[in-house]
């Protein structure tokens, strides 16, 4: 599952709706709301909580709300009667400090529980399973993290990812995002740290497989993510490049070969380019192969001609391979996540700044 965060220091505006709506079309079935907020105008937030859970009742997805005693209390609920706000459209509640194990156990009978994933113990797990936690209703969250250097370690990541599956709890993680940012320190919300400032659409590929829902912790991603998320719901990964793209061939989809190779991505379709008179297929300057490079056999390499590739790591220069662009740095990573069968898309570009 993946989803999107939604502030409620901000307006839900007609341009805020329409943009979630946006991103449910492209497969978010999730909103993450704060209600952290203590300073500010309980009611202002109630109203915009409710129009929220409206919103997300009508679009199908589930809202989640970060929630701590004190903004429970300006709400006018208690951890009590916390699981009345599924009458506002909230269906699931994120706790971390100022509950007990009961109460826990309590709201996991009437929706979905998200538990501090960096915190959660043994023992806090078998008290609250000793109360009749319902399992099933229950995730651990990570957090995301707006200080640079302050992220998560990517082994301890993983190692607390199998122990929290290892007793049957679905895991969430949050990706940055690349539009709008949020404050103060507009510097991306990770929950690892060598995801800060990285592509977003990269990040969620990499996550996909070890954790159960993903999350954008910024309010935004641009236009160009967005398309790479919508193109990934046809299972095709759009990979943005520099260089000479023109021929049709070039901005077709691609498939990885069902028997993938160690340094290269090579396309099943790319032999049609073999065919005579392609410029394509005449020798050219030689250049090295760094990681990303488009490449594609020149006559020098006999049958192999007209073969298209992507390098997924640095190779030498040779002869019979010439290199006709290169993948832009921020889509780089998408290389090694073209698997066997996998369908890519070259989207050339025309310099790197276009994509920053």
């Amino acid at each position: 599952m993946k989803g999107l965060a939604v502030y409620l220091s901000e307006p839900l505006t007609d341009e805020a709706k329409d943009s979630i709506q946006q991103m449910r079309t492209i497969g978010f079935t999730s909103i993450f709301t704060s209600l952290h907020i203590p300073e500010d105008d309980p009611s202002l937030y109630t109203e915009r909580l409710r129009n929220l859970g409206e919103l997300a009742g009508e679009l199908k997805m589930e809202l989640v709300a970060d929630i701590a005693p004190t903004s429970l209390a300006a709400l006018g609920k208690t951890w009590d009667d916390a699981g009345t706000l599924t009458e506002w459209g909230v269906t699931g509640l994120r706790v971390d400090y100022g509950v007990t194990p009961k109460q826990v156990a309590n709201l996991s009978k009437q929706m979905m529980i998200a538990l501090n994933a960096s915190t959660v113990t043994a023992d806090e797990l078998d008290a609250m399973k000793a109360e009749g936690l319902i399992l099933e209703h229950v995730e651990a969250w990570h957090n995301f993290y707006p200080r640079p250097e302050t992220g998560l370690d990517r082994n301890w990541f993983n190692d607390k990812n199998t122990w929290l599956h290892g007793q049957g709890i679905r895991v969430q993680a949050f990706i940055p995002g690349d539009g709008s940012l949020r404050g103060p320190l507009h510097a991306t919300l990770p929950t690892l740290e060598d995801h800060r400032g990285q592509s977003p659409f990269a990040c969620y590929l990499e996550l996909e497989s070890s954790v159960d829902r993903i999350l954008i912790g910024d309010p935004g991603i641009s236009e160009r993510t967005m398309h790479q998320f919508a193109a990934y719901q046809e299972g095709v990964i759009v990979l943005r490049a520099t260089g000479t793209g023109d021929d049709p061939l070039l901005k077709s989809i691609q498939t990885n070969r069902m028997d993938p190779a160690r340094d290269v991505i090579r396309s099943v379709e790319s032999r049609a380019y073999g065919r005579p008179g392609n410029g394509l297929l005449e020798s050219v300057v030689l250049a090295d192969r760094l990681v990303g490079s488009i490449t594609i056999d020149n006559l020098n390499y006999g049958r192999y001609a007209g073969e298209l590739q992507i390098t997924k790591r640095d190779l030498t220069a040779d002869e019979r391979v010439n290199v006709i662009g290169r993948v832009i740095e921020a889509d780089r990573p998408l290389v090694q996540q073209i698997g066997p069968g996998g369908r890519f898309l070259l989207e050339w570009v025309e310099t790197q700044e276009e994509t920053e």
